[in-house]
């Protein structure tokens, strides 16, 4: 049977860091998987992790199943944390899925069901993900303009005159905050108008919210969520939780929907459970746990939350330390917009060559389309970086 098979391309941020991996030089920097680094180039484990799993560990009685829908306290934590009071809870589902990138899959399998081989709009660009999962869900794939390569901003006029075309047929993925691959975000007032477009047109939101609390703070980064919610009948959220409590390898997320009644709700999700039964059954619990006990608890939630503020703080550091270097050695304002852009993620809009340059001759690493992970720039090493990529670009 498998002699019918060819060959699958192989994942490019993989095959980069079996590349990084094999690299002898000492000296060599990871600009590429987006994981979150400490100054060590560790990814750590959050301290209010480590104590919600060693009372998880004292407290366990049973590893029996949880459920098609999955942890119920996460969940009912998880919408608190992104929804606040935006929306009425019996308007609204939650499933919880195998990281952000199964509750995606979730979600779009659900879209499906809904309208057979709808059109999804991704931004462009995106994450590169999306439009395999779109695909594989059944669905057509158009994008709609993001980003200016020329000035490093949201072409957002663009944006909106396309949003504003749609119609209910049309499904919009939306990056909640800490744009990827970009950095460049929507402003408060630019997610009120995507908002009111999408209650014009009935195009329904689907919004990844990857990056909660990486860009500005938790509260200022739900804002475009929850404006969104709080506009249109019906939306779908994908939650991540890998990133903002360092749970990477736990795969731990959650397909959320909100639909315009109760009735409504409880129809959508007997659908959505119906899809996870006949793929995953159901999810596991540990980091689902971690999660909800962090929530639930005053004390480890504000461990946690202050946790937070340094990782977002350090990013921001380091975002503003590399574009005043490059400012002060090249005497331009081109890559000022690093530190003006927000998250894990900046798209540099590198040529390949020079991408290539830089990997070859300076051990530097970055995606092929000149991505990098801000959070992995060496905080001692910036102004050497500096350089290294003024002299690719010359």
């Amino acid at each position: 049977m498998f002699e019918t098979l060819t060959q699958a391309p192989g994942d490019k941020i993989l095959a980069l860091m079996g590349e990084f991996a094999a690299d002898p030089r000492t000296d060599k920097i990871d600009l590429g998987v987006g994981v979150y680094k400490d100054e060590n180039g560790v990814t750590p484990i959050m301290s209010a992790v480590r104590k919600a799993e060693e009372r998880m560990l004292s407290g366990a009685k049973t590893k029996t199943y949880l459920g098609i829908s999955g942890n119920k306290g996460f969940g009912a934590a998880v919408l608190d944390l992104v929804l606040g009071d935006a929306v009425a809870r019996n308007r609204v589902r939650i499933a919880q899925a195998p990281g952000g990138t199964g509750s995606l899959w979730v979600l779009m399998q659900l879209v499906n069901r809904a309208r057979p081989g709808a059109t999804i709009w991704l931004s462009d660009p995106t994450w590169p993900n999306h439009q395999p999962i779109a695909e594989n869900a059944g669905l057509k794939v158009a994008s709609y303009p993001y980003f200016d390569a020329a000035t490093r901003a949201v072409r957002f006029n663009e944006m909106l005159a396309a949003l504003d075309a749609l119609g209910r047929d049309d499904v919009v993925l939306l990056h909640g905050c800490c744009h990827n691959p970009t950095g460049a975000n929507l402003t408060n007032a630019q997610w009120d108008a995507v908002a009111a477009s999408l209650a014009r047109t009935g195009a329904l939101p689907l919004i990844d919210l990857a990056y909660l609390g990486f860009g500005d703070g938790l509260a200022e980064d739900a804002y475009g969520t929850r404006k969104v919610v709080e506009s249109v009948p019906e939306a779908l959220i994908a939650f991540s939780g890998s990133k903002n409590f360092g749970l990477y390898r736990e795969r731990v997320g959650a397909a959320i929907l909100v639909a315009r009644d109760a009735a409504s709700a409880d129809i959508a999700n007997s659908q959505m459970m119906n899809i996870i039964r006949a793929s995953y059954s159901q999810p596991p619990d540990h980091g689902a746990e971690i999660i909800r006990v962090i929530l639930e608890d005053k004390d480890l939630r504000a461990e946690w939350e202050a946790e937070l503020d340094l990782t977002r703080a350090r990013m921001i550091r380091l975002r503003e330390k590399l574009a005043e270097a490059i400012r002060q050695r090249s005497n331009s304002k081109d890559f000022d917009f690093i530190g003006e852009h927000r998250g894990m993620f900046s798209l540099l809009g590198l040529p390949r060559e020079a991408v290539d340059h830089l990997k070859v001759t300076n051990g530097v690493y970055m995606i092929g389309d000149s991505r990098i992970n801000v959070a992995g720039i060496p905080e001692d090493r910036v102004g050497v970086l500096a350089d290294a990529l003024i002299a690719a670009i010359k």
